[in-house]
């Protein structure tokens, strides 16, 4: 990733909805949430919450897909991991095994399936 793309990803979390939305749709990876659903469990009008996903859809921290009548969103887990890579790429003077376990995706990825089983 480029410093303008982790830019766009930080500037579209800069704002508490879309964080709040985005960490909703990573605790519900990776069956996701349809618009309307992340609307009703923020307590956000749905045209605000679809002003807000186009922001996070943007900036690639989530995708969506149509199912029936329903957008479905999810969380790009491996866009996240992009972003904390790149934060701890020059981890500990050049020593990011240090940080090793923000960056392993599938370990991450397992963990956050756990996580939605219990």
């Amino acid at each position: 990733m480029d410093t303008n793309e982790i830019i766009d990803a930080f500037t579209a979390l800069s704002q508490v909805t879309r964080l709040e939305a985005f960490r909703l749709l990573v605790r519900h990876e990776p069956e996701g949430l349809p618009a309307g659903e992340l609307a009703r469990l923020l307590e956000v009008p749905h045209n605000t919450m679809s002003a807000h996903l186009g922001v996070l859809s943007r900036s690639g921290l989530i995708t969506s897909k149509r199912q029936g009548r329903s957008i479905i969103y999810r969380a790009s887990l491996a866009r996240m991991n992009d972003v904390v890579a790149f934060m701890v790429n020059d981890c500990c003077a050049g020593h990011p095994e240090l940080c090793l376990p923000l960056q392993q995706p599938q370990a991450a990825k397992a963990s956050c399936k756990m996580e939605a089983e219990k």
